[in-house]
């Protein structure tokens, strides 16, 4: 297992016969990696912009998508407002008014994505977006990935559909808290975190219930330029690797 200063539990260290070292500040996959180099003798390499994450899908988890978001009724964006932790949650009215402004910006439609024990909170959401073009949708884990292959970008905080759609390759802003974007955001570099900088509670912090919970009091202004930049860079890496097709197609 890691060493003790990595271990999250650190009582946890009485159960291990190794202990492998890893880097302090390092993101969680980084991490693993490291462990399982240090306990397996498996060699691991390549910067995080070259990490990949096959996840094999169905032609039935591909129906399950096009279900939710047919691809003759245009683009989508997908906003996970759900999370495990309370704290890590950023306010329902403001993901309302964010897919709104998604619609007024960029004509992206906006698909809730919700979970077990979510769909109150989805349905608030959608209740009160104002534009016509939000919805609610829940799917498998597969299906869900399926969807935000298709979808322009992604919208949510640290939890589990956010690290889907890392390795889905969805162009993904984060909005963190409690936590870290550095150990448990997306590795990519066009990724994008809204995060509040401007204050010092956030350090080491981890928790599931505070009494003041600023940290995710993040403006929808902030989310929403967060993404059209985020738009932004995917559009030009695309333009790029059309560009960089064409020349070699010219060149053979």
């Amino acid at each position: 297992g890691f060493e003790r200063a990595a271990l999250r539990e650190p009582a946890s260290r009485f159960l291990l016969t190794d202990a492998v070292e890893v880097p302090h500040r390092a993101h969680v996959i980084e991490k693993n990696l490291a462990l399982v180099s240090g306990a397996l003798g498996i060699e691991t390499s390549g910067a995080p912009q070259a990490w990949q994450f096959p996840i094999t899908i169905s032609h039935d988890h591909r129906l399950e998508a096009d279900a939710v978001a047919p691809r003759n009724e245009g683009d989508f964006a997908i906003l996970n407002p759900g999370g495990g932790w309370t704290t890590k949650l950023w306010d329902a009215d403001r993901f309302a008014l964010l897919a709104d402004a998604l619609w007024e910006r960029h004509n992206l439609r906006s698909i809730i994505a919700y979970g077990p024990h979510e769909e109150a909170l989805a349905a608030r959401i959608v209740s009160a977006s104002r534009s016509g073009h939000t919805q609610a949708a829940s799917l498998t884990l597969k299906g869900l990935y399926a969807l935000m292959k298709q979808a322009r970008v992604y919208v949510g905080g640290d939890t589990g559909p956010t690290h889907l759609a890392v390795a889905a390759g969805t162009p993904v802003v984060g909005l963190f808290g409690p936590t870290e974007w550095w150990r448990n955001g997306s590795p990519r570099a066009d990724d994008i975190c809204v995060e509040r900088d401007d204050i010092n509670c956030r350090a080491n912090c981890h928790r599931r219930a505070c009494p003041v919970w600023v940290c995710m009091d993040i403006e929808v202004g902030r989310a929403l330029d967060a993404v059209t930049e985020r738009l932004q860079r995917a559009e030009r890496k695309s333009d790029a690797t059309k560009n960089l097709k064409a020349e070699t197609i010219f060149a053979s």
